[in-house]
């Protein structure tokens, strides 16, 4: 009984000075989701009011893309988009909550989905990549040009003043201190038919792409955010194409600037792979999706890692972040019993079970 006591003492005692550390900082605890449209702003609203910000939810990527009436291109702007006056309304709940906002318009890819050209390309076609893959009519994957999502050519002259205008006007609307690029899933980037970028080394191309967004970010005193995706070797580790490159991207992880934040995302199997950006220095965010299990089994990681690693090694976890791919208000209508669409049940049922996870060990 006495060893029983002394062994209970030391781990509180442990703890007690984990809890002391200096090196510790308060965990994020994030959720990535579409910013509302406009029909839905009043239920975004009252979403964060109710539900993020009383259960933790301290950081709230917004996809923005182009669901903003911007001013400095008009033509960008989606049919139905966002006004200042709303945007605001989100900024003054996202700071009475305790929630940092961080706005995200994809870059370099991600300019189209399935059929469907984005706005930047369609209003700037000279910006395309590969403007020698047309987009189908009815699209199917895989395919014999292995479309899946264009990019813009991060060579062109004129790109990065277009780019650069919608991000400066994003971050001052929304009064951020952070911006998430996206830059995820980029499989067209140096292609051999583009004038600029062929015979380009790969990952030279992705990681100044990441540099010149984080230079400009600088400049102002924000930070970058991007998707760790394109950075993780996919062949030999197993992780694939998708999760990780297969295209020669991931070298780029040894030449991105050390203060670019990596939100490393796996959404079948709880991977370690934070400890790999971490061990290269780079501050990384544990994300999932529709598997509770798994969205679980990584918090619980992250935890680990933040618990048993050094001084050094300790701040580079900054925590765990739940994503959600389908329409905002039926995510929502799904998390109040609402709905009964499977894909947006099983992800509300993830971000619950983040929910009781922060309830039980955030303390």
């Amino acid at each position: 009984m006495k060893k029983c006591l002394f062994f209970l003492m030391i781990f509180a005692l442990s703890h007690l000075a984990y809890a002391q550390d200096s090196t510790i900082v308060k965990s994020i605890y994030g959720l990535s989701i579409a910013a509302p449209q406009p029909s839905g702003l009043d239920q975004f609203i009252q979403f964060m009011e109710d539900e993020l910000g009383p259960n933790g939810i301290n950081t709230l990527i917004l996809r923005v893309d182009y669901n903003y009436q911007y001013q400095s291109y008009p033509q960008l702007r989606n049919e139905v988009a966002l006004s200042k006056k709303q945007v605001k309304r989100l900024v003054k709940t996202a700071k009475s909550q305790g929630i940092e906002l961080i706005p995200q318009i994809n870059l370099l890819g991600h300019q189209s989905w399935a059929g469907k050209v984005e706005n930047l390309l369609k209003e700037f076609p000279q910006f395309d990549e590969t403007p020698h893959v047309q987009m189908p009519e009815e699209y199917v994957w895989p395919n014999a040009d292995s479309l899946y999502c264009k990019s813009y050519c991060p060579l062109h002259p004129e790109v990065h003043d277009v780019v650069f205008a919608m991000v400066d006007e994003i971050m001052e609307v929304f009064e951020a201190k952070a911006f998430h690029a996206g830059m995820d899933e980029v499989f067209y980037i140096g292609d051999e038919k583009c004038p600029r970028c062929t015979g380009q080394n790969k990952a030279e191309l992705y990681a100044n792409e990441v540099t010149l967004i984080r230079n400009h970010l600088a400049a102002n005193g924000q930070e970058l955010w991007i998707w760790g995706d394109r950075l993780l070797e996919g062949k030999v580790s197993g992780l694939g194409m998708w999760e990780a490159s297969i295209n020669g991207t991931e070298p780029a992880i040894d030449m991105i600037p050390r203060d670019v934040v990596i939100c490393d995302w796996h959404y079948d199997v709880a991977e370690p792979t934070p400890a790999i950006f971490a061990s290269k220095g780079l501050q990384v965010i544990i994300c999932f999706w529709n598997k509770a299990d798994v969205s679980i089994a990584e918090m619980k990681m992250i935890d680990s890692f933040r618990v048993n690693s050094n001084k050094t090694m300790r701040p580079k976890y900054l925590g765990s972040m739940q994503t959600i791919w389908s329409n905002t208000g039926q995510f929502i209508d799904a998390y109040h019993g609402k709905s009964d669409n499977v894909s947006s049940l099983a992800q509300a049922e993830s971000f619950r079970a983040m929910i009781d996870y922060i309830r039980t060990h955030d303390k």
